[in-house]
This record gives structure tokens, sequence and C-alpha cells, in this order.
């Protein structure tokens, strides 16, 4: 039997195996200017930028519920063996709301913690498409999923501390004094914790930092897959574009968008990049 994908929307997978694949995507809510948005249903990545920018409140998300999986799981369940990748069960209650389904639904389903966000969930999604063609059941794939778990890593850079200032992730002196000293705070997440690894100051100091924080965590990149990321900021990516390709031999190289979720915490100019086996 055919293995079917399914993930959440904190998982910002690269489009082109979205639609290679038909990667089924539960959205999140997302709570902004008093409105609710299905995240990617009826708010794009641009829409949701602008609205960061040109607002003063500070977005929420809402995790996807369980009749959203359940639908899904019930869509599916009779002509595939579903896997069902979430983001970090430490940071949303999607995880719990796709086990609740799964254990509700008859047939052969799969749910995974990857215990990152963003392009570091995507990891797991990269490496479960490498997988479908082989001939694995589902079981098996959880398997090889959970063994590239040591080999995850994820680290990102925010343009400003504005935006975590507003939701209350750092206080207003540091943000004040970390824009105005151009300081950018350099993130990583491991086990399902976001830690604030470095400050640097500039751009470009940003770039190469989290580009060497990548080449520092392996002996070789040529049997790993990387992706990097950005938000509304276009510009500062094509530099980090630049320096992956001139800096980076790695077997693929994906791009993608900081989606709804991550962004309405960081803001929504970010650079990320992520790596794994």
């Amino acid at each position: 039997m055919k293995i079917k994908l399914i993930c959440d929307s904190l998982c910002d997978v690269p489009e082109e195996l979205v639609k290679k694949h038909n990667i089924e995507i539960i959205p999140l809510t997302i709570i902004i200017n008093e409105n609710e948005y299905k995240d990617g249903v009826n708010i794009s990545n641009e829409e949701f930028y602008k609205m960061m920018k040109e607002g003063k409140d500070v977005p929420k998300t809402s995790q996807a519920t369980y009749m959203e999986f359940k639908e899904a799981f019930d869509k599916y369940a009779k002509d595939y063996e579903i896997v069902c990748i979430t983001g970090s069960s430490k940071s949303s209650g999607t995880y719990q709301s796709a086990v609740m389904a799964k254990n509700d639904t008859e047939g052969k389903i799969e749910v995974f913690d990857t215990l990152t966000l963003s392009l570091g969930s995507a990891q797991y999604i990269i490496k479960a498409c490498e997988l479908l063609d082989t001939g694995i059941d589902s079981k098996g794939m959880i398997k090889e999923l959970e063994n590239i778990r040591e080999s995850v890593n994820l680290f990102f850079v925010v343009n400003t501390l504005e935006y975590l200032k507003r939701s209350g992730r750092v206080s207003v002196t540091t943000a004040t004094i970390g824009n105005m000293l151009n300081l950018k705070p350099i993130f990583g997440v491991k086990d399902g914790n976001i830690s604030l690894l470095d400050k640097v100051r500039g751009k470009k100091h940003a770039v190469h930092t989290i580009i060497d924080l990548i080449k520092e965590k392996y002996e070789t990149l040529e049997d790993k897959n990387i992706i990097i990321g950005y938000g509304s900021n276009e510009k500062d990516f094509n530099e980090l574009k630049k320096e992956v390709e001139e800096n980076i031999k790695a077997k693929s190289i994906y791009m993608t968008r900081g989606g709804a979720c991550i962004c309405s915490h960081t803001g929504p100019e970010i650079l990320a990049i992520s790596c794994s086996n």
C-alpha cells in the first residue's frame, strides 16, 4: 500500500516537494488584527508579512484541530498508509491533535513529532519523500525518520528585535539597545528548544555566522540535505543563497519561505538554514 504524507503548517516545506508528492498540509489558525485565518489557505505568506509590518498587534497562532486531522485521515486511510509529520509538541498542541485523531481512525497511521519547527521540520519531510519510492511501509519510514533526528540542525537570524519585544520574548531595553547597535540575534533549535546562540553586528556577518554554524556541525555536507529560507526579505536571502552556493557542496539545496507560524514570533524578515542526513 502506498504512503500518504501529511504535515502541519508549522513545517515550512519546499513548494516543489509539496507539489511533486501531493503532500497534504493541515493549517494552523493565525489570529491577527482580531481576524482569524487558516495558514496558507485564506492568507498567503506575502499577505501575512504585509499585515505584520502595518499592524501593531502581536499575531497569535492556534493549533490545528482534532477534526482537521480526523477529516484528513478519514479521507486517505482506506487507500493509503499515512505518515503524519508535525511541528514540535513543545511549541504547539498540534501533535496531540493528530495523535487523538489517529487513535479514533481505522487504518495504518503513524504520527511523528519532529521536535523542531519550520525548516527543521521540513528536513524530515525531505527524508520521507526520498523514501516514498523505496517500498518502505509506514512503520519503517518512522524508524528512518528517528534515525536522522540527531543530525537535524536549524539556525536562524532575525532582522530586528522589535517583534520579539512585542511578544515579550526579549525586554524593551534589550531590543532598543540591540536595534541601535544593529545587532542580529542568532538562534538554534534542538530537541524542541529554541536557544539564543550569538549576537552579531550586521546582516552580512549574520549570514556568514549561520553558514559557519552548519559547517561546524558535520564532517562533510556532501551527503546532506540543506534548506535555506526567508520571509519578506528577498534581497537578504539572495545574499544567503549566493554564500551557500559558493561555500557549501551538499547533496541537495532546497529553498522555502518562513511561514506565518514562525514569523509571527520572529517578524517577517528572517533568514534560516537547516541541514540533516
